[in-house]
């Protein structure tokens, strides 16, 4: 045991035990709303929790099922048990298994930098359609009824589910709701109010709605699991590679975004490679015994570490205890109603909304309130790869944009209009004066992407009237293939109009690029330079030769 882990035993503990207080209804809530049964939120939060404490890159996280990934698993287990109802349910584990399996590729293929990646307001309409899509599939079990099993089947039905609600379960389930939202702040640190609503509730409906008319949990297994090994069946294999990956994707994003939140509560820094590894074990491992996949859990982490939880030892704790609810404490969680399972989800859906961007909406730019709300129309009525995709699509082809405007912006043309600037020594003023224009200097500033090639190259059309052409990489970093075949083109163009061009001041960097590109090679050793003076100096000393007296 290391020495950090030896001197915060009792913190956390403390933060172990209230974060499993805490991980409890929410696991057998997760796991109903799934489709899958309480007992699969369970070992997911067992699995994901215990995996990701001792593996992952972030030392106070609890992991385990949350409302985007159990979103997502209801319909992966939905879609496989139409499609087979034998072998639907372990194809559907199987799919876990391999989202976890992909987590592990993205630690070990170091992505764990560019997930977080994704644009903000991509990630706001992402996370409040996950909140709606919660909030509308448990309207059924609110109002006496069955989940359903998407958004739309929701919608379409809502009218007869309110008129032929069980009045009790919405007596039941309201009141959980205005019992999560009145508990005092004070005594959530003791104890938090999930628990109390799952306590309050399940008593409730044994002593004063006795008539049978709530549906409840059921019969939870004790004891361990038994393991599923996975099944892949041919001609599914498309389809479960894209669930999976979506599972690994959302996994990933949930959980470093939750690294995010308690780097900035414990200031620290998180390892996000090794973390996604984590994530991944524990999802593989989840998959095999038939538990909800999971991920780094942002109310549970905020608890484990306000009640002093400092290191994974606390995430061990906290699933440990789940352990040993499962071994023996399963039957006293059968007469938990669904009703209140569904305030309690509710409110999940609501905390997962971002409302505090949507406050602001209308003083954010146009393009971005447009963005936010199609990925959040496509989470909700679509599916959550599309929702991402198109949004992170539509945003960077709007940021490559107005990064292309800025550099082309940046490029300064020194021609035959222009043949004085701040940016050359009194010499190369001087040469490019007595060129009387047939020199065109090119000068970058700044990086190079592909964006801003097809402007430079119009840029440089509109100048006809040189006979040399110099190309200044001296300020800038770096380049990328398409602007290297830009510069191809314009040196080819060049010469064709027996021009000849001129590259310096290319660094390692943009001058491994153009040499592995082959673009060096088309031009003589005597035009390529270093510094800016020597190219003026050779260029002029060619043109001195055929410029009249």
């Amino acid at each position: 045991m290391s020495g950090s882990i030896r001197s915060n035993i009792r913190g956390d503990l403390f933060g172990g035990v209230t974060a499993a207080v805490v991980a409890l209804p929410l696991a057998l809530a997760f796991g109903v709303s799934s489709g899958i049964g309480a007992i699969a939120g369970l070992y997911g939060a067992i699995c994901v929790g215990l995996f990701a404490a001792l593996f992952g890159g972030t030392s106070t996280q609890i992991s385990g099922p949350t409302g985007p990934m159990t979103v997502v698993m209801a319909a992966v287990f939905t879609q496989f048990v139409a499609i087979d109802p034998q072998s639907g349910p372990i194809l559907a584990f199987t799919v876990v298994i391999m989202s976890g399996a992909l987590q592990i590729l993205f630690g070990l293929c170091r992505l764990g930098k560019y997930i977080t990646l994704v644009p903000f307001p991509v990630i706001s309409g992402f996370m409040s359609g996950i909140g709606v899509i919660i909030i509308l599939l448990q309207l059924g079990p609110l109002l006496g009824h069955d989940a359903q099993a998407d958004v739309l089947t929701v919608v379409i039905v809502l009218p007869q589910l309110i008129s032929d609600m069980n009045a009790n379960a919405l007596m039941l389930g309201a009141g959980a709701l205005l019992l999560l939202y009145c508990w005092p702040s004070r005594l959530a640190h003791l104890v938090p109010s999930p628990l109390v609503t799952l306590f309050v509730g399940t008593l409730l409906s044994i002593w004063v709605f006795q008539d049978n008319s709530l549906a409840v949990i059921g019969e939870i297994p004790t004891g361990l699991p038994q393991l599923q090994w996975p099944v892949f069946e041919p001609e599914l294999a498309l389809a479960m590679l894209k669930a999976s990956m979506i599972l690994a994707a959302l996994g990933s994003i949930d959980s470093l975004l939750t690294s995010l939140v308690a780097d900035n509560m414990t200031k620290t820094h998180h390892d996000s490679d090794r973390e996604l590894i984590g994530q991944g074990i524990g999802n593989m491992a989840a998959g095999f015994i038939g538990g909800l996949p999971g991920a780094g859990a942002t109310m549970r982490t905020v608890v484990n570490i306000r009640a002093g939880g400092k290191t994974p030892l606390s995430g061990a704790i906290h699933s440990l205890i789940l352990l040993a609810v499962v071994m023996g404490a399963g039957p006293l969680a059968e007469q938990i109603p669904h009703a209140v399972l569904a305030g309690i989800l509710i409110k999940v859906g609501l905390d997962i909304i971002d409302w505090k961007f949507l406050r602001r909406l209308h003083r954010a730019p146009l393009f971005v309130v447009c963005l936010m709300l199609l990925v959040f129309g496509l989470t909700v009525f679509v599916d959550l790869v599309t929702a991402v995709l198109v949004g992170v699509f539509l945003a960077n082809i709007i940021t490559v944009k107005r990064l292309a405007d800025t550099q082309v912006a940046a490029l300064e043309v020194i021609s035959r209009e222009n043949l004085q600037s701040e940016l050359l020594t009194v010499r190369e003023n001087e040469l490019l004066c007595r060129a009387q224009g047939r020199i065109l200097l090119y000068h970058f500033n700044g990086p190079v992407s592909y964006g801003a090639a097809k402007g430079i190259t119009r840029k440089l059309q509109q100048e006809s009237q040189f006979d040399a052409l110099i190309l200044d990489f001296s300020r800038v970093p770096m380049i990328d293939v398409s602007t290297a075949i830009a510069i191809e083109d314009m040196i080819v163009d060049s010469q064709a109009a027996q021009r000849e061009v001129y590259v310096i001041g290319t660094n390692d960097v943009v001058h491994n690029v153009l040499s592995r590109m082959q673009i060096l090679s088309l031009l003589p050793e005597h035009c390529l330079h270093e510094r800016r003076e020597a190219a003026l100096e050779t260029a002029y000393s060619q043109l001195s030769r055929v410029m009249p007296g």
